[in-house]
Parts: structure tokens; sequence; C-alpha cells
């Protein structure tokens, strides 16, 4: 099965790092859902809350203020200004 590599960082530290089967984060132009084989997008990250949900059917909460969302090659980055894990 096919997963993500998912990172989010804030500006001055990593936040969560690990395999996720889903990410749903919000965005200037609304929510997107990610999943393994999503296309490349680039998107700015609108303050809220990004939702993760691992490979060990757990889900990862993060407060993420500003920056921005890469996917590329079944990797996410969440890199924001500010972020934390609720």
């Amino acid at each position: 099965m096919a997963t993500l590599e998912v990172n989010v960082v804030a500006a001055d530290r990593e936040v969560w790092v690990g395999e996720a089967k889903r990410v749903i984060a919000r965005t200037l132009d609304g929510e997107i859902g990610v999943l393994p084989g999503h296309e490349p997008v680039l998107g700015v990250v609108a303050d809220g809350e990004a939702r993760i949900l691992t490979t060990g059917e757990d889900t990862v909460r993060v407060k993420a203020d500003g920056g921005f969302l890469s996917v590329e090659n079944n990797r996410v980055i969440i890199a924001a200004d500010q972020a934390e894990l609720l």
C-alpha cells in the first residue's frame, strides 16, 4: 500500500514527521485532501487545522498559521510560519 511521507515544519523547528494515509489541510482556496498518488500541487496555508491520518490509524492534529503546502511524489510538506500539535 502506498503511503505519504509528511513533514510539518514551523519557521524555527520541525513539528511532526512521519508516514500517513491521508492529509487534510486548509489553504486559501479551501480544504484540500491528499491521498497517495495525488498530483503535484503548491498552495498557501490558511490559518487553521491540518489533520494527518497516520499509517497506524492515529489522527495527528496540527495548528498551522501561514506558509505553504507542497505535494509531490507522495511527499507532503507543510511549511508554516507558526505550527504546533493540538
